[in-house]
């Protein structure tokens, strides 16, 4: 049998500790160590603090220790002499990491400083790790069986040493058992709801020693089924697919891609493969449901342009709607925003349009129209269809759940799909 494999992730930086920064490499850095059959047991954060950083490296019982932070250049950076203290070793500089420094200040027009060349002062024991991205190399320290990553905060950075250099020797140090996962994504559908609803398949997982795990952020649901692969991937792959096939029957209508899939790429992929183009009028998003859309590469293929109607006048004066309308009805109204599709649609002469207005908050609401309350709408070549959302939270939250719903609309619509009733986005 495989053993397994076990990690510490220690984050290192005041600004982490007061919320100046938010700790996202430790949540990525989980997931990666997962995904090559090491598992996470404990995350710390603790300052830059020589005293504390020892007490973390001499307190850790894992197999590996992947340490993010305190190697810049300034004099709160301790992190690289305080691992040479606990590994008992000196700093030696390294002429050729000195001269890639250098070269990197120079390309920018910049004289490299002296506090800059000493990034490449790194303890004599360890194992240097390139750092592809920027000046601060990696460090890999052994002991007793156990391994020690030191690696930059700045997440860029970080990542493309893991998973160019650390993940493949980490790998290849441990052995660790293989895992195959499979990560479906959903929409549509909140976190409790979809668990009632594939409840039975869920259950049936446990004859085929698949885990599932419902991996939830707002407008969306992934669920990742994963094994282990023992002595045979192939049989091991052969069980996922077979369960992640039943799902697809389950549920069609709410999966839109895997893996890495963010749902404006499939969306943008659709319009692509279909010569099809798209415009947005948009409301109380501001925006946001375009950014989506270029942050795509390549979108210019067949994304035009918008039009952010956040006033009336703009609506009336750009989209086309009548100053009446938006007297009698109100800007959040299935008749302005069938308007606002229909108008931004025939201005940029677009196969697909998108159109949202609704009360994002926190002020605004009514009893009638409350917090939350978007109306969505897509027009295309058989007409226009619009549904109205009700989607829980903040401002941000509104603004991101409705974006989501509205991307889904119109990759149904490009399916031939129908939303006849109202949208309730229930995930947290």
């Amino acid at each position: 049998m495989v053993k397994e494999r076990t990690a510490t992730i220690l984050s290192i930086g005041d600004e982490l500790l007061i919320g100046q920064t938010i700790n996202t490499n430790a949540g990525w850095i989980g997931e990666q160590l997962s995904l090559i059959g090491i598992r996470p047991v404990r995350v710390v954060t603790i300052r830059d603090d020589r005293q504390e950083i020892l007490d973390a490296l001499g307190s850790m019982s894992s197999d590996v220790m992947l340490i993010t932070g305190g190697l810049g250049p300034t004099k709160d950076d301790i992190t690289k002499h305080t691992l040479c203290t606990f590994f008992n070793t000196r700093l030696v500089r390294h002429p050729h990491i000195e001269a890639r420094i250098a070269a990197f200040f120079e390309s920018v027009g910049r004289e490299p400083l002296e506090v800059n060349r000493a990034q490449a002062d790194l303890p004599e024991s360890c194992t240097v790790v390139p750092n592809d991205r920027g000046t601060a190399s990696g460090m890999w320290f052994e002991r007793d069986g156990r391994v020690f990553v030191s690696m930059p905060g700045v997440p860029y950075e970080m990542k493309a040493m893991m998973e160019l250099h650390v993940l493949p020797e980490l790998k290849r140090y441990f052995q660790p058992p293989t895992i195959i996962h499979r990560t479906i994504m959903t929409t549509g559908l909140g976190e409790s709801h979809l668990a009632q609803r594939i409840a039975a398949w869920e259950d049936s997982l446990v004859e085929e020693d698949i885990k599932l795990a419902y991996l939830p952020s707002p407008g969306l649901v992934k669920l990742r089924l994963s094994t282990y692969a023992g002595s045979d991937a192939t049989s091991a792959r052969t069980r996922v697919d077979g369960k992640a096939e039943q799902l697809y029957r389950l549920i069609p209508e709410l999966i839109f891609g895997e893996g890495e899939d963010r749902l404006e790429l499939v969306v943008g992929r659709m319009l692509k493969e279909r010569r099809s183009t798209l415009s947005i009028a948009e409301s109380c998003t501001g925006g946001y449901v375009s950014h989506l859309i270029t942050s795509v590469p390549g979108s210019s293929a067949y994304y035009v342009g918008g039009v952010v109607s956040y006033a009336n006048a703009v609506k009336m004066e750009e989209l086309g709607i009548p100053a009446d309308m938006l007297e009698l009805e109100g800007a959040v109204s299935k008749a302005v925003v069938e308007r606002m599709a229909i108008g931004v649609r025939n201005a940029l002469r677009t196969t697909w349009s998108i159109a949202l207005s609704g009360v994002a908050g926190p002020d605004g609401g009514t009893p009638e129209k409350p917090v939350g309350t978007v109306w969505l709408a897509i027009a295309g070549p058989d007409g226009v269809r619009s549904v109205m959302g009700h989607f829980p939270g903040t401002r941000e939250l509104v603004i991101k759940r409705s974006a989501l719903a509205a991307l889904n609309m119109l990759r149904k619509a490009m399916l031939d799909g129908v939303l006849s009733r109202p949208m309730v986005d229930e995930n947290l």
